[in-house]
């Protein structure tokens, strides 16, 4: 079978044209990789591939979680799994695109088992993060579980808060179970990995830029849709980056200027994280730096060619 080809990168550096480039040069179809673009309820704002995009090449997993459900890396591998497989026994080539580096390293590394987390402790651990953020979290955590307190940057909210999730809801660390995960789905010499890492000035630019035309295509209506939802702030698609902004700006909380600025930094700090993910958990995949499209092609090209 043709080994995957796994595409990991900052949002708005441009991996939507290359999935689609490459899944027309070497007869692929392309497997969502980013945890906000399968929700059908932020087409605008996740930046997701529009329909004339998508029409010439098969596309997997892209807008089919409703806004109202919790969606999780464990329920992600579940679909993507068979859907690589069955990819490869038709011939082609998998391309699995986004910039959600958990969603790749499940295929590669396996996932721990961690059971589901009962919503009353969701419920608990966010009161504790919006009151006192990542600090916070890491005194309750350092109390029960000091290994997984260390493991963790002091602002590291996300990862705080979900090794304090594990640990009330099953009394054991986290690092127990990222210690004995599952078999991974893609075993060595079958994919190949790229980061891409584009000029940051010029990424930052574009996230700048790629904000303002969202407004314009309907990222308000999208998020005025949600309002109406009356969802729980605390789950995953209502902190889609922008979001809250344009939420807090329709309850008359921001201005509209407000609410852009702090859109668009919110963003160019998420890319910041994501240049930061790739330098720590993909430390041997091969990187692409520049935005040009030929140029990607090319290189990716060249390092597929050598894998098969």
């Amino acid at each position: 079978m043709l080994p995957a080809i796994l595409i990991h990168g900052p949002t708005a550096s441009g991996k939507t044209a290359l999935s689609v480039a490459l899944a027309k040069r070497l007869n692929g179809e392309v497997i969502n990789a980013d945890s906000m673009q399968v929700y059908s309820d932020l087409r605008v704002i996740s930046a997701r591939p529009a329909e004339a995009e998508m029409a010439d090449v098969p596309h997997h997993l892209f807008g089919h979680v409703p806004a109202s459900q919790r969606y999780s890396t464990g329920r992600w591998l579940e679909a993507a799994a068979p859907m690589v497989d069955d990819v490869q026994r038709r011939g082609k080539v998998p391309i699995v695109i986004g910039g959600t580096g958990l969603y790749h390293l499940a295929l590669i590394d396996g996932l721990s088992d961690i059971p589901p987390i009962p919503e009353d402790i969701r419920t608990e651990v966010a009161a504790t993060s919006t009151a006192g953020g990542a600090g916070a979290l890491r005194e309750q955590l350092a109390l029960v579980d000091p290994a997984a307190a260390q493991r963790f940057g002091k602002g590291d909210r996300q990862r705080l808060a979900r090794a304090l999730e594990v640990w009330l809801a099953t009394g054991r660390s986290i690092i127990s179970f990222q210690n004995n995960r599952t078999r991974p789905v893609l075993q060595d010499e079958a994919w190949l990995g790229i980061a891409l890492t584009p000029p940051r000035t010029r990424l930052y630019s574009r996230i700048d830029k790629r904000f303002e035309g969202m407004l314009m295509e309907g990222a308000m209506e999208e998020a005025r849709s949600l309002l109406a939802l009356d969802l729980s702030p605390e789950l995953p698609a209502m902190k889609a980056h922008g979001i809250p902004y344009l939420l807090a700006f329709l309850r008359s909380e921001l201005s509209a200027q407000k609410a852009a600025e702090y859109a668009k930094r919110d963003t160019r700090r998420y890319a910041k994280r994501q240049f930061t993910w790739i330098a720590r958990q993909f430390p041997f995949w091969p990187r692409v730096p520049t935005m040009e499209l030929d140029r990607r092609m090319r290189v990716i090209l060249a390092l597929y060619r050598e894998l098969t």
